[in-house]
C-alpha cells in the first residue's frame, strides 16, 4: 500500500472494521477500531459511504419510487462499468431531491450537448456537483445489504471530520473513492483543505478498496 507523491513515499494502512449500518456513531467506530492505531503524523481518512450509513443516509431501491421526470432523465446518463451511478431512475431520482431539479436539468441537457458536439464525458456530474457525484448505486460487488441500497453522500462532511480531530488528535478526511476518480468531500482543518490535491494523489488508487473488503477507514503515514 506504498504510494510515491511528489518524490516522498506514504503508506495507507485500510483499518477493517464490522459491518457499519445505521445504529453505529461514527465516532464510536473510529474509537473502537483506529484510536489505538493511530501515530504522530498520521492522517485518518474514512469512506463517505460509512459516514453515511450512520446517517441513515441509505435506501433499499424498493422504497424508492422515481418520479417519471427521473425515470425520463436516468435514460440518457452513460452508465460505468465500475457502477451504475445515476443511470437508473431511483437514484435519479434521489439526485433530484438532493441537487434540485433544476439543477439536474442543466446537467442533463449540457452533458448530453457536449457529449454529442464534442465527444467529452463527464460534464453532467461536474455541473451536478458533488452531490450527485457521491450517489451510489447498488452494484453486485458491495457488501450486502448495501449491494441493494442506494447511498446518498453525507450530511456536513466538515464537521463530522472536524469531530473526529477534535476527539482523538488527528486529521480527517472524509473521501469517495472508486476506481474512476476520487473526490473528498469533508476536511477536519483548513490546512488539508488547501492541499486537496496532494490529498486526492494519495488515494487516487482507491485504497480502501470498494467492495467486500469492510475496511472503511485507513491511515495515511509517510514512510522515513
Amino acid at each position: 500500500m506504498i504510494i510515491n507523491v511528489e518524490n516522498k513515499k506514504y503508506d495507507r494502512i485500510p483499518i477493517k472494521t464490522h459491518l457499519i449500518d445505521k445504529t453505529d456513531e461514527i465516532l464510536d467506530v473510529v474509537g473502537k477500531y483506529a484510536a489505538s492505531e493511530i501515530k504522530k503524523g498520521d492522517i485518518l481518512f474514512i469512506s463517505e459511504k460509512a459516514v453515511a450509513v450512520t446517517q441513515s443516509r441509505s435506501f433499499f431501491v424498493t422504497d424508492i419510487k422515481p418520479s417519471k421526470m427521473a425515470t425520463f432523465i436516468s435514460k440518457f446518463v452513460t452508465r460505468s462499468p465500475y457502477g451504475i451511478g445515476l443511470g437508473m431512475p431511483e437514484t435519479m431520482e434521489m439526485a433530484i431531491r438532493e441537487c434540485g431539479l433544476p439543477k439536474i436539468l442543466l446537467a442533463s441537457v449540457v452533458g448530453g450537448f457536449t457529449k454529442k458536439v464534442l465527444g467529452r464525458s463527464g460534464d453532467f456530474y461536474r455541473i451536478a456537483g458533488p452531490k450527485a457525484r457521491s450517489i451510489d448505486g447498488p452494484t453486485s460487488g458491495t457488501i450486502p445489504p448495501l449491494n441493494k441500497c442506494v447511498v446518498l453522500g453525507p450530511e456536513n462532511p466538515d464537521k463530522v471530520a472536524k469531530s473526529i480531530e477534535d476527539k482523538f488528535n488527528v486529521p480527517c478526511l472524509i473521501i469517495d473513492a472508486n476506481d474512476l476518480g476520487q473526490d473528498i468531500l469533508g476536511f477536519s482543518n483548513k490546512t488539508l483543505k488547501d492541499n486537496v490535491h496532494f490529498y486526492e494523489k494519495l488515494i487516487s488508487d482507491n485504497p480502501l478498496g470498494q467492495g467486500h473488503q469492510q475496511t472503511p477507514m485507513g491511515l495515511i503515514r509517510k514512510v522515513n
